[in-house]
């Protein structure tokens, strides 16, 4: 491990670079490689320390500043990082604006494509375009926060012109290729460009159908499999944006598959793309994070645990990467059912981070509904006004709102009347929302710990001398994450009888209006996990194609776009029929 003496020599040989009176563009990917170390090495302001005095003369390191300012406002959610970020990025393109090419990029490829002279466009402008692609998608980013349609629409042409110059990009590596003009930075280019066409295709990707048919006729393009491999290309490439298509992979494999696919990430790809980086920086915050998640989504969850409390204790310049921790400490010690432990950091999101304090508050509150309200009175909490204060809470993006945190406000007004009607096992509902049983379904022993308290929550609903109106619904829910331990057990046909006893209840239930698809849902996998490919095909197409306007809809359409994926040929055959919702 690098000691603080050798660190602070390293950067003061880089300031000592820093006073020439050039930045050509190798020296740039230099500095910006070592600022990079010192940034997965924690040192996040020795890193924005190296990269300042050049971020209006150099497009790498005014793109590197940007970078870190808009990682640093995407984790603190603070308006002054916010409009700092921006700021920074404004610069960026400013700064990569000077060095692209002055007559266009499209008559530059006309005339590269047509094996004109290559010297059309210099090594910098070629880089410069990249560049520009690249601070041009993380402003694009940055202005979907803006809580405004009008951000919205200017957030999507950003990432539009973004993608068009990222294409261009991906045209000139080819070129330069096949003419043999390839320089010493040749490879920080293509991998550039793999992690850009890697990302744009891979996101789009699990978009479903319709929505991708049309971005497709809109010009991009979402192909899972060009998209991986561009990204795998890239992560191996050993370029300044390996670790931004490492990341990228990571990402996929380790959250997006989780929630909005079908819970089944490449953990082994992952290590191994871990791996160089765990060797180089082991006390790298990053590092160690994705470490423990990997640890999590085994069923490792006392080692997840202790590597999530290891990468909080190696930094503390960035306080914000310790709720990124408090979060999946919450979920690790929720699947343990250890609702104490998990209450604590469900506690300290919602002193910490403004991420989204609805569903914080909300979180907390379910984790307390689980305890015996004796020891809820210890820890001084009021469930019923924790559940009262998430409507209020709630946040918006482009005027829309964010579909966890509506599910959550609308389950919380129960608690709205002066006489509130509990919630039934909350926590294991918003496990269920989040995916979570798919990590249980991995131990069998906490499915079961878990199964016997939905039996425990079953009987009392039973024994219920004056039920409510939400008598119905909360006994769907009990049945759908029983029906789901069930499943993850082996135990298919009792699983299925659970299934079918939501599915049969769809004319009474009142107020719980996404129990049904995502049950049908569940049943797919159920019949997929039986071998009946077509019967799941079947099932799950009648829950894509029958209901609309439930909660969370689109987050069903993501997972049955992912469960469908994987049952190709089959759903290929099948012409789905369309009957009245």
């Amino acid at each position: 491990m690098e000691t603080k003496e050798n660190s602070l020599t390293q950067l003061d040989i880089i300031h000592e670079d820093a006073i020439s009176p050039k930045m050509d563009l190798e020296t740039a990917l230099k500095e910006c490689s070592a600022a990079l170390d010192l940034f997965l090495n924690n040192r996040f302001a020795d890193a924005l320390a190296v990269l300042k005095p050049w971020k209006s003369q150099s497009m790498y390191h005014a793109m590197g500043y940007s970078s870190i300012l808009v990682m640093q406002a995407g984790m603190t959610f603070e308006h002054t990082d916010m409009d700092a970020a921006m700021t920074s990025l404004r610069e960026s393109l400013q700064t990569c604006q000077r060095f692209r090419k002055k007559t266009g990029i499209v008559e530059t490829l006309t005339s590269l494509w047509y094996r004109q002279p290559a010297d059309n466009m210099t090594e910098e402008e070629v880089h410069a375009e990249l560049c520009y692609a690249e601070v041009l998608l993380q402003k694009a980013a940055l202005t979907f926060l803006d809580e405004s349609i009008i951000g919205f629409i200017k957030g999507g042409m950003r990432i539009r012109n973004s993608y068009q110059i990222y294409k261009e990009c991906q045209a000139m590596a080819v070129v330069m290729k096949d003419m043999g003009k390839l320089k010493s930075t040749h490879s920080h280019f293509r991998g550039g460009v793999n992690m850009g066409i890697g990302s744009f295709n891979l996101m789009l990707s699990l978009l479903p159908s319709r929505v991708l048919r049309l971005m497709e006729f809109l010009g991009f393009s979402g192909d899972r499999e060009l998209g991986l491999s561009e990204l795998r290309e890239g992560a191996a490439s050993n370029s300044l944006r390996s670790i931004l298509s490492t990341l990228t992979l990571l990402m996929f494999h380790l959250y997006i598959t989780v929630i909005l696919g079908t819970g089944e990430g490449d953990l082994v790809e992952s290590e191994a793309l871990l791996e160089p980086y765990v060797e180089k920086f082991p006390n790298g915050a990053l590092i160690v994070f994705y470490t423990a998640r990997i640890a999590l989504l085994k069923g490792n969850f006392t080692c997840a645990q202790e590597k999530f409390l290891a990468c909080i204790a190696a930094q503390e310049e960035w306080h914000q990467i310790h709720h990124l921790c408090y979060w999946e400490l919450m979920w690790a010690y929720s699947f343990e059912q250890n609702w104490r432990e998990a209450y604590q950091y469900a506690d300290l999101l919602c002193k910490e981070s403004k991420w989204s304090q609805a569903i914080y508050v909300y979180q907390k509150a379910a984790i307390l509904s689980m305890l015996p309200e004796e020891e809820v009175t210890k820890l001084g909490e009021d469930v019923v006004e924790l559940f009262r204060q998430v409507e209020g809470l709630r946040l918006r993006i482009a005027g829309k709102s964010i579909p966890t945190e509506k599910f959550a406000a609308r389950k919380a007004q129960r608690y709205s009347s002066s006489s509130p009607v509990k919630l039934v096992v909350p926590a294991l509902e918003m496990m269920y929302v989040w995916n979570g049983f798919t990590v249980v379904g991995k131990r069998p022993e906490v499915t079961e710990a878990i199964l016997t308290t939905l039996e425990k929550a079953e009987q009392q609903l039973k024994d219920d001398p004056n039920p409510s109106e939400y008598h119905t619904d909360d006994e769907c829910v009990v049945q759908l994450l029983k029906g789901l331990c069930l499943r993850h057990l082996g135990r298919l046909v009792q699983a299925e009888l659970c299934f079918n006893h939501v599915i049969s209840s769809e004319n009474v239930i009142k107020h719980e209006n996404y129990l049904v698809p995502f049950t049908m849902y569940e049943l797919g996998l159920l019949h997929k996990q039986k071998g009946d490919f077509k019967t799941a095909v079947t099932v799950i197409e009648n829950a894509k194609l029958n209901y609309k306007d439930y909660s969370m809809e689109s987050r069903l359409h993501f997972r049955i776009h992912a469960s469908l994926n994987t049952m190709g040929s089959f759903s290929a055959k099948l012409p789905p029929s369309r009957t009245p919702a």
